[in-house]
């Protein structure tokens, strides 16, 4: 296979990426043939696999503007993927030109298109790590560079959780990311979920498809995505189906489930 200008050296494009599927699922054009293979193999399993991926961007969406309408003005986003449009840094500097954004992701072509992308942006920047070292990205200069803890914070985890299993302690990593935030900070999570959809064969499917990537698939309830939430009061209407989270319209809030990932926004008090 034929490697493009764009693609790191550093990187197998044999080997299908979480960040490069999701890129495909919204119609990006940053992936390889291995991960398009992958994709479309969630697909044959998961038809609606595009539009779970387009219901979560637009929860992204609905929670940036939520939180830059109740007055953040730094965002932290973690797992953030390869830039499509929508992205936090076009939505909160928009409402304030000021507002100031780090992203975070584990991929390096995730990270090289957004250096690309946010060029010439002093209020937004990128670096490559991964959520599993909470301490490493608080304590990244290019995070404390930008970000003041002493100040409200939101920390964006969309969609990267169920790559997290129960062995690396994703409550904990949470805890380290809390005890880290002033309070009126926010946390925004989703994650994969199959709660109430019934037994499919699509989680057994999905799993395996995932497990030709680096990142296996972690399915979680509603009740131990809210368990993550520990410490934050939750926004109405709490942990719901993303398409069910503050809609633009009734009509988009119909067969929530069929969206497979539930979120939710939680506030620190204090």
């Amino acid at each position: 296979m034929q490697r493009p200008d764009w693609a790191p050296d550093t990187i197998d494009i044999e080997r299908p990426s979480v960040a490069r599927m999701y890129d495909y699922y919204l119609g990006g054009s940053h992936n390889f043939a291995a991960d398009r293979a992958a994709a479309r193999a969630m697909m044959d399993a998961v038809p609606e696999a595009p539009l779970m991926a387009q219901a979560n961007r637009a929860f992204l969406r609905r929670a940036v503007q939520f939180l830059a309408d109740a007055g953040v003005r730094q965002f932290l986003d973690i797992g953030s993927g390869i830039p499509t449009v929508g992205n936090v840094h076009e939505i909160a500097q928009r409402i304030d030109p000021e507002s100031r954004v780090s992203y975070v992701d584990v991929d390096p072509v995730a990270v090289a298109h957004s250096r690309e992308i946010l060029h010439g942006n002093d209020r937004a920047t990128v670096l490559q790590e991964d959520l599993r070292r909470p301490e490493a990205i608080l304590g990244h200069p290019e995070v404390t560079k930008l970000l003041d803890f002493s100040q409200p914070v939101a920390v964006m985890i969309v969609a990267v959780l169920h790559f997290i299993p129960d062995a690396d302690r994703p409550a904990e990593i949470l805890r380290t990311l809390r005890a880290a935030l002033a309070p009126g900070s926010y946390l925004v999570l989703s994650q994969a979920s199959d709660d109430g959809r019934g037994e499919t064969g699509e989680r057994a499917e999905a799993e395996r498809v995932y497990r030709r990537t680096d990142n296996q698939l972690w399915i979680r309830s509603r009740a131990e995505l809210t368990a993550l939430f520990d410490g934050f009061e939750l926004v109405d209407p709490g942990v719901v189906w993303v398409p069910q989270w503050r809609p633009e319209s009734p009509e988009q809030a119909e067969h929530g489930e069929q969206a497979v990932f539930m979120g939710g926004v939680g506030r620190l008090g204090g």
